[in-house]
């Protein structure tokens, strides 16, 4: 388990560095339940890695990650971190993640998800997941497959930004929250090295609702042959540029 969960947060650090495609996933329910997943299509840094990727056969994985579990088996560990650090691993709890790599094939597909009660609640999916990459991405304690050690480093500082989600009524609302402008212009200045890789990626919204879209506040939003769902997408680097180009507000027909 320590293996897998190794090249799990390996991989996503890659991931957030290299090149990526996002999928953010909701299927919303009308008394505002669901599921919310992101899905993350890694399959180029295989290509990228090569033969080098292909030496260890360990790699080739097709696993569930349940992280209530993961939490569990590392309180100990986990129990030694700051309170911050113990609080922002806390907000994976309800995560399962599917993962499929396979270096002969050159496959690297990902989908973290979670079922919610209300969306409300639901907290900034993305900023989840670089919470979990970030529990290995200091570390230098190392596996016996000679990955990183999930608990050795530590997770990230404040997050730059706040995504959050709300459903009353007929309207539905994803809106970010700029909560550090000067530690979101570094985040990006960080990425202006990879920017050639990162070109080709997305950030791609696939919602889904219970009733009908009567209007939509994103121009570039374009609706679902059965008008009740919606797909966003814009380039990645455009969107750690702006994270607010995401931001969008639904209402749907009574």
């Amino acid at each position: 388990m320590n293996k897998i969960v190794s090249l799990f947060l390996l991989s996503c650090f890659c991931l957030l560095t290299i090149s990526c495609q996002f999928s953010e996933e909701l299927t919303l329910n009308e008394d505002g339940s669901g599921k919310m997943s992101i899905k993350f299509d890694g399959s180029e840094i295989m290509k990228m890695g090569g033969e080098k990727v292909s030496e260890n056969k360990e790699e080739d994985v097709d696993t569930l990650i349940v992280f209530k579990e993961f939490l569990e088996e590392h309180k100990d560990s986990i129990s030694k971190l700051p309170l911050e650090e113990q609080e922002r691993l806390k907000k994976l709890e309800n995560f399962k993640m599917h993962m499929v790599i396979n270096a002969e094939e050159q496959v690297m597909n990902m989908d973290m998800y979670t079922d919610f009660k209300d969306v409300s609640e639901l907290g900034d999916i993305f900023n989840n997941f670089k919470t979990a990459s970030a529990v290995g991405k200091n570390g230098n304690a190392t596996s016996q497959s000679g990955m990183m050690d999930p608990l050795a480093g530590k997770t990230e500082d404040e997050d730059a930004t706040k995504v959050s989600y709300s459903f009353k009524g007929n309207k539905f609302i994803r809106s970010t929250e700029i909560l550090d402008r000067e530690k979101l212009k570094k985040e990006l200045d960080s990425l202006e090295s990879m920017k050639m890789f990162l070109a080709s990626s997305k950030y791609k919204l696939n919602y889904s609702f219970p009733r009908k879209i009567k209007k939509i506040s994103n121009k570039n939003a374009l609706f679902g042959q059965d008008g009740k769902s919606f797909v966003l997408e814009i380039d990645f680097i455009k969107y750690m540029e702006d994270p607010k180009l995401l931001d969008v507000v639904v209402e749907l027909e009574k």
